[in-house]
């Protein structure tokens, strides 16, 4: 199972790092389960594959070039754990904030919880304070 898992993850991690919202759309209705439990630091009414699918089109909004670099991946029975880096540049508005055209680079790690071959649950941990910094909101970032 947990091999099965991994390669399921695999496949959309690289969809995910096409940019191609199309693309994204179609790879999240392919592995993740219509009722998905979605656990993340990010504001949104939406549920489900829709709160997936929200938060990569708010990504892709703001990051065009956002690329998800893989560190580490544990898969053990139903569960795929991924450290992840971060880089894009904001060209798009993001949390109310214009495009400032800063690079950001930042770490997290997600938990994937799979049943019947599908992603049914996620929970996502962002160091959202280093991207903040690095946008300007937070002291301490690029000028």
């Amino acid at each position: 199972m947990a091999d099965s898992n991994r390669a399921t993850f695999r496949r959309f991690h690289d969809v995910l790092n096409t940019g191609d919202a199309e693309a994204i759309s179609k790879i999240i209705d392919e592995v993740v389960a219509p009722d998905l439990i979605f656990h993340a630091p990010v504001p949104m009414g939406a549920t489900g594959v829709q709160a997936l699918k929200h938060v990569w089109t708010v990504l892709l909004r703001a990051f065009p070039d956002l690329r998800v670099e893989i560190e580490d991946v544990i898969a053990e029975g139903d569960k795929v754990v991924v450290r992840n880096t971060v880089t894009g540049t904001h060209r798009g508005e993001y949390r109310d904030l214009p495009p400032t055209g800063r690079s950001v680079r930042y770490d997290e790690i997600f938990i994937f919880r799979f049943a019947g071959g599908r992603i049914a649950e996620v929970w996502g941990v962002v160091d959202v304070f280093a991207q903040m910094r690095q946008l300007g909101v937070v002291p301490g970032g690029a000028p």
